[in-house]
């Protein structure tokens, strides 16, 4: 019997889980979860609908050159480098500056996934409005991948659960098939990370409950014809409004 404080672990680990920060066996065991269990994959689409969105708004920044060098001074990694002074202190080159802003970075990042964590959310079987799922299952009955679409946003955020193996001069694409109609090119999808899929107009007029997504294999980079043109691997139905 699952108590509320077994519950409010899974929902973390899945929460970890979109965030990377599981080990190779803990991430197995969420991956095996969103295959056997429904209501574990609407966790894990709710989990990257909340989290996802934070990484697109942060921009790369380039360090100073001279950085790395007192870095590896710093920490005694070498004594044959000099470390370049810059002609001028500015506020950017101030280690314990970083240093600080650093933990202050990772102390915000702490509390809003406990916010996000402790904050009411709807069930995991439950879909909000403006949001869809699918799990794209292969002949074999297992995910291979799974979907979530954001209808508001016109983006599909695809997950590999465990797709079985493509030959690697082929490539996994992931195809929209309207209820009577042709199938409609959502792209190539990854095989062992997030894709993200941003829908065009015509690919949301025919979004719908009835629709289904597909997964053919193709040449590399994708069929040449608009059409698939290899088996089809694995295909789900959508759920949600």
């Amino acid at each position: 019997m699952n108590t509320p404080t077994d519950h409010d672990r899974d929902d973390l680990r899945y929460a970890e889980y979109v965030l990377g920060v599981l080990d190779a066996e803990a991430r197995a065991a969420v991956e095996r979860e969103v295959r056997d269990d429904p209501q574990a994959a609407a966790a894990v689409a709710l989990w990257q609908r909340h989290l996802l969105p934070l990484s697109e708004d942060i921009p790369a920044v380039a360090p100073a050159d001279y950085v790395w060098a007192r870095l590896q001074s710093e920490l005694g990694l070498t004594r044959d480098i000099p470390t370049p002074a810059p002609t001028r202190r500015r506020l950017w080159d101030n280690l314990p500056l970083w240093r600080w802003l650093g933990i202050g970075a990772s102390v915000l990042a702490a509390a809003c996934l406990v916010m996000l964590f402790t904050a009411p959310r709807p069930a995991p079987t439950a879909i909000s409005a403006g949001y869809m799922v699918s799990s794209i299952q292969q002949d074999n009955g297992v995910a291979g991948w799974t979907a979530t679409m954001d209808i508001q946003h016109a983006r599909m955020v695809v997950v590999p659960a465990t797709p079985a193996a493509i030959a690697s001069n082929r490539s996994p694409e992931l195809w929209l098939i309207p209820p009577g109609g042709k199938p409609m090119a959502l792209g190539v999808i990854a095989r062992d990370k997030p894709t993200t899929v941003r829908l065009r107009p015509d690919l949301l007029a025919n979004l719908s409950a009835k629709a289904l997504l597909a997964v053919s294999v193709e040449p590399l980079g994708g069929s040449p014809t608009g059409q698939p043109t290899g088996p089809v691997v694995a295909k789900g139905a959508i759920s949600g409004t």
